[in-house]
Order: structure tokens, then C-alpha cells, then sequence
């Protein structure tokens, strides 16, 4: 692309930046969006599947004059859009409808939302649907939430459209009552963030760190995801391609180039909110006091790339910043099978802080998941698919004698997590030595190492608080104990007034 090809590109795209926050602002159906849908359908040879309606009561009016229930399905941005679209419909609805939510919403709002419906016998259905664009042609995975008789009314439906695993059973199921749907899809996108961090964070350390190409790169993801622990990993599948796509046409960088060598070091649908569902994972976590530190960590680190022009000025500030070198190792091959390892159990963490989150919620709730079913959703159709990782909770769910509350406790996880412990802490030594950029991966080792230890230097935090704010504490000699307030308080220095006294 010439430099005026791009020039022209560049401001189109602020052009279009302007256009499209006008359009989230108005956030309501118009005949643009309904003719750009149109336009789409035709280019698949769908047009004839394609009815637009002028109006709610024209819509519903439209579907049946009989007394047969209807059912409703929408996906649209979370928040104030999905209570005017049930505002709207709310007139023309009757005893037996049903609405199924395929929104990233927020699960309060689902349950606010179910909570004026179901007494009038409307089912509103929260239902968390994952796979990205590319699921409306392949099948999403489904995790819908809601009352049981709603439940029963959609599963057929949802079992037809859902994304089907590698022994063709459909990845979804019901996941229980109220906003319990929408509350595993958010979860589910936690965990997204968290996997999707430790995987760049690792392309990162084969580029910069051991000085690969991308097609390596592309080949080394591409071996990860055929056979070993991240095998039929979706994130690892997609890394391939993304390496070594190039752009044969020009029409965004230099003919011929890699895409990816171009593309903006910057997330940030998270601070722009439009994705609130990795934010409302941390605020859960904390909520709930989960240690998610894999995924609050992937979380920042999302938030601190947002502005890349800050950080210019950060760097400027920092008298150039922090560079990373080349790595040193003694064998490149040996390394790169230490960081397969360590990607495999930073994404085994991250799926355990995540159901660890859902656990605390479910036992708050009365909600009574099924987590053997509930792994069901993360087999197909989804961001977070990792068949070897599902396999191997799933054996854990299996076992009667499981611990229900800590993932980590349980032989078959701690067995894993142990194992690869190595493999992660060389990753970790040799990139912090190099300056690599590890929040995620090096937080996992931090979590591994501080969750499985009964000697902290908490320890000391909690005799200074006991110092200063007679926070009491329990003695070594005594048992472990539950995480609660301690016996004992000490008098470590008298208190003494301004005048010594």
C-alpha cells in the first residue's frame, strides 16, 4: 500500500470511528442496519430468509394469529438497549412466550429482567453464547439460564443450532435458574481473557525472546494444537493462522506482508465498555474473594495497552523504558517444549479460577450446577475449547469422592500442575532476565507456588496488623482453622498518648 493509499485509509477509518460511536449511541433498529443485513444475506444466497417488520406490534402481530406461544431471540449490546427491546415487545406479549437473550449481558440484569416477566408466565431466558461471528455459520455454544419450564421450551431449539463436539453431541445444556447462564458466559469470557493473555504473552517470548519468524511460530502452534496437552485448543488453532496470514491484496498494509506485524499493540473494549464481561469477572472475583490472579492479571494488562499513546509518553518518562532482549537458553527446542508446558497448566489455572468463581456464585445462589454438564459447553463452538484440559476435569467431576470447592486439591489437577511446575519456572526465570512482558504467565507460577504453601510471608502482614489495628491473630501451635478472625491479640508496644502517658 502506498503511503497516500494509507493516508487515505487511515482517515476513512477515523471517519468510520465517528460513524460507528453515532450509531452505538442510538443503539435502536433502523432500515440501515436492517438493509445492510440484507445486503449480507443476499451475498450467501439467504435473501429469501430475511423478513424485516416496521415495528414491535407489527412483528409479533406477524408471527402467528393463533394463540400458539411465541419465541423471541435477539443478541444486541448489554445494558439499557435490552430493557427498551423488551419494553417494546412487553404489550404483545401473552402467557407462554418466550425470550431467549443471546446478549453478553450482565446476569443481574437477566434476573431484574425475569423478575417482571415470569409472574405474568413470559420466560425470559439468559442464555451466554460464545464462538464469535464465525459461530452463526458453524454452531455457538450455549449456556442458557432461567426457569425450568423456559428451559424445557428452548433445549430442543438450542440443541439444533449449537455447535456439535468431536463425538457430535451439542455443546450446550441448561445451566440452572435465574441469571445463571449469563453468569457461566461471563466466566466464560474471564477465563477467555485469561488463556488469551498467557498465549500472547508466550508468541511474544518465541518473536522477541528466542527471535523466531512467524511462520515458525505459525508451525510451532500448529504442532501444539495437533497433538500434546493443548491439542483442539481454539486459541492455539487460531495463533497458527494468525501468524502467517500475509495480505496478498495490499488493501491494508504493504502487499505481500504479514498482517499481524502491523496490527496496533492495543485492547480496549474493555475501557471503551463495550465488553463488560472481563471486568465483571474481576469485580467477581474480588467479590467473591476467588485468588484469580492469572485472569486479573491478563485483565490489567488489557487495560494498560488501551492507550498507546500514554504509554508513549510513559516511555518517554522512563528515559526510553524497559527493552526486551534476546533470550539466552541452551536449547531452543528444549524451551520451546518448556513453554508448551507452561502454556498448558497457565490455561489449566485459568479454567480453575474461573469454575472456582462460578462455585462461590452457584453456592450463593442455590443455583445447584451441574459442573459435568456445564463442561459440556467448553467442547465446541466456544473461545476457550482446550479438549485435553475439559477431558481432564471432566475425569475429576467424574470422581465421587471430588472436592467440589478447590479444583486444585484434587489429585488429578495437582498431579498436572505439579509435574510442569519446572517447565514454568525456567519460562519465567529466563524472561524476566530477558525483560519479556509476563504478567499472566508469571502470575500463574506466583498463584501455583503461594496456593499450595502453609508457610506465607502473611504471616508478617498479619502480626502488623494485629500491631496497629488489633486485627487479632491464631498461633502456629493451633490448627489451621477457617478463614476467619483469629483469638489472640498481642500488646506488641503499649499505646501511648501525645504527652507519654
Amino acid at each position: 500500500m502506498s503511503t497516500s493509499n494509507r493516508k487515505q485509509w487511515a482517515d476513512k477509518m477515523k471517519k468510520n470511528e465517528g460513524e460507528i460511536a453515532i450509531k452505538k449511541v442510538k443503539a435502536v433498529p433502523s432500515e440501515e442496519n436492517v438493509g445492510i443485513l440484507k445486503n449480507e444475506a443476499e451475498k450467501i444466497g439467504a435473501s429469501d430468509r430475511i423478513v424485516s417488520q416496521n415495528n414491535y406490534k407489527e412483528l409479533c402481530e406477524s408471527l402467528s394469529s393463533s394463540d400458539e406461544p411465541k419465541h423471541f431471540v435477539f443478541s444486541i449490546p448489554h445494558g439499557s438497549i435490552g430493557d427498551k427491546t423488551v419494553e417494546g415487545l412487553r404489550p404483545y406479549l401473552k402467557k407462554g412466550d418466550v425470550i431467549i437473550d443471546c446478549s453478553n449481558e450482565h446476569w443481574e440484569n437477566t434476573e431484574r429482567r425475569q423478575s417482571k416477566l415470569e409472574p405474568d408466565g413470559i420466560h425470559y431466558i439468559g442464555c451466554g453464547v460464545s464462538g464469535g461471528y464465525h459461530s452463526a455459520r458453524h454452531g455457538p455454544s450455549c449456556s442458557p439460564g432461567g426457569s425450568e419450564e423456559g428451559l424445557e421450551r428452548v433445549m430442543p431449539f438450542l440443541k439444533q443450532i449449537a455447535a456439535r463436539d468431536n463425538q457430535n453431541r451439542p455443546c450446550t445444556t441448561p445451566v440452572g435458574p435465574g441469571g445463571s447462564g449469563h453468569y457461566v458466559k461471563m466466566l466464560h469470557n474471564g477465563i477467555e481473557q485469561g488463556m488469551m493473555s498467557v498465549l500472547a504473552e508466550a508468541w511474544f517470548i518465541l518473536t522477541t525472546g528466542l527471535e523466531l519468524s512467524y511462520e515458525e511460530v505459525g508451525s510451532i502452534f500448529e504442532a501444539w494444537n495437533k497433538e500434546g496437552p493443548l491439542h483442539d485448543c481454539f486459541l492455539v488453532d487460531i495463533g497458527a493462522d494468525i501468524c502467517r496470514t500475509k495480505d496478498q491484496k495490499g488493501e491494508y498494509v504493504d502487499k505481500g506482508s504479514y498482517v499481524l506485524e502491523h496490527v496496533r499493540d492495543k485492547v480496549v473494549q474493555d475501557v471503551d465498555e463495550t465488553e463488560g464481561t472481563g471486568y465483571w469477572t474481576c469485580e467477581q472475583a474480588v467479590a467473591h474473594h476467588v485468588p484469580a490472579a492469572s485472569i486479573l492479571a491478563a485483565h490489567l494488562f488489557r487495560c494498560a495497552s488501551a492507550d498507546a499513546a500514554r504509554r508513549i509518553e510513559i516511555q518517554q518518562s522512563f528515559g526510553g523504558g524497559v527493552k526486551p532482549q534476546p533470550m539466552k537458553v541452551d536449547s531452543k527446542d528444549q524451551f520451546v517444549k518448556d513453554l508448551e508446558m507452561s502454556v498448558y497448566i497457565c490455561f489449566l489455572m485459568c479454567f480453575a479460577q474461573g469454575l472456582h468463581i462460578i462455585k462461590k456464585m452457584d453456592r450463593k445462589k442455590g443455583w445447584n450446577i451441574n459442573y459435568g454438564q456445564l463442561l459440556q459447553l467448553y467442547r465446541g463452538g466456544c473461545i476457550i475449547q482446550a479438549d485435553h484440559i475439559v477431558d481432564l476435569l471432566q475425569t475429576m467431576y467424574d470422581r465421587n469422592d471430588h472436592d467440589d470447592d478447590d479444583i486444585l486439591a484434587n489429585k488429578e489437577v495437582g498431579a498436572e500442575l505439579s509435574k510442569n511446575f519446572q517447565s514454568l519456572k525456567k519460562v519465567v526465570l529466563k524472561s524476566v532476565e530477558a525483560d519479556m512482558y509476563i504478567p499472566s504467565i508469571s502470575q500463574s507460577l506466583e498463584f501455583y507456588k503461594y496456593s499450595g504453601s502453609t508457610s506465607l510471608p502473611t504471616q508478617f502482614m498479619e502480626a502488623e496488623l494485629d500491631y496497629f489495628g488489633a486485627h487479632n491473630f491464631d498461633l502456629k501451635e493451633g490448627p489451621p482453622g477457617k478463614p476467619q478472625t483469629g483469638e489472640l491479640h498481642f500488646s506488641w508496644k503499649p499505646a501511648r498518648g501525645i504527652f507519654g502517658e
